[in-house]
């Protein structure tokens, strides 16, 4: 594995499960306590950083093996992370080798047969008809691949920005958008139905298998109990795992653009704590808990909540 995938973010202290009542936020008169408590204590216990080896390291579960690093497919990794899997709140621990996270499968030939040996049966590919065709998969065998076009536009440009805060705030409210947006509720609900009820292992995946991709990922990751330390901390992994792609994007830029523009494009990247803290906040804003925004925003039953559980937990 790369050095590279050695570098892990500072584990953060100030979040807990995404599921805590609306009358507890309500009595604490701050925001920020929807996502403080339990996962702090397992952190500063120090198990954080010894689960968080899907960034390398680490003593591998010997039943289950090393996910495949794959060169052509960079932000590949399994939902579960690495080691035994992500330990839960309720003392559980996820279940590898069951859903698997992607940018898109530009698959050479040595990384489609590795893929092949993981059994993977399902593939959901995220993206908008236009990226699709600018890029189209290259799928496994024996492989049912379906499209769901979580943001529901019939492609995916970013807007000209002036300055880097503002391309922030637009994957900021990307995020947001995922909560809100009627297209992406449908779809992102139509896709856990569907990964609920499906047999086999199943990979999904976005573009760069950051954003739309990375939702996802927390969305099964908060199903499963993980305290959100962590979720916030795989979440970031795409950072390391596309690390070399960002840095020959950024001296694309910078040829094409000059530093100054490319600097103003660089949030677009990568992902950064506030993306995924923005689509959290929409949650407690918009429906108090995770449950209420899957049942209610997502409508995904609470029978589907609990086959996925039941598949992301040992």
């Amino acid at each position: 594995m790369p050095a590279t995938a050695k570098i892990c973010p500072e584990p953060r202290r100030h979040f807990a499960h995404v599921a805590v009542p609306a009358r507890e936020l309500a009595a604490s008169g701050s925001r920020r306590t929807f996502l403080k408590g339990s996962a702090s204590v397992l952190l500063a216990s120090g198990i954080g950083g010894s689960l968080l080896s899907a960034c390398g390291g680490g003593n591998l579960d010997t039943e289950q093996g090393e996910t495949p690093r794959l060169a052509s497919v960079d932000n590949f990794r399994d939902v579960a992370g690495a080691a035994a899997g992500y330990p839960t709140a309720d003392g559980k621990t996820m279940r590898r080798g069951v859903f698997f996270r992607a940018n898109v499968l530009a698959l050479s030939v040595a990384d489609q047969t590795e893929i092949e040996s993981l059994g993977i049966a399902a593939i959901f590919d995220l993206r908008s008809p236009g990226e699709i065709e600018r890029t189209a998969d290259i799928l496994p065998r024996a492989t049912v691949s379906q499209t769901l076009n979580v943001l529901g536009a019939r492609d995916f440009i970013t807007p000209a920005f002036n300055s880097a805060g503002g391309a922030a705030a637009f994957m900021e409210s990307e995020a947001r958008a995922y909560v809100t947006g009627a297209a992406q509720r449908a779809n992102y609900g139509a896709l856990l139905r569907q990964m609920a009820d499906g047999a086999g292992a199943q990979l999904f995946h976005s573009n760069a298998g950051k954003d739309r991709a990375g939702w996802v990922a927390a969305l099964l990751q908060s199903i499963a109990n993980v305290p959100l330390d962590v979720i916030m901390q795989d979440y970031l992994l795409s950072n390391v795992y596309r690390a070399q792609a960002i840095r020959s994007q950024k001296e694309t830029l910078r040829a094409q653009d000059g530093d100054a523009l490319a600097a103003i494009q660089e949030p677009l990247l990568g992902v950064q704590e506030s993306y995924l803290q923005a689509g959290f906040d929409q949650v407690q804003t918009s429906y108090g808990t995770m449950t209420r925004y899957l049942t209610e925003g997502l409508g995904v039953s609470k029978s589907a909540i609990e086959s996925l559980r039941s598949r992301l937990v040992v």
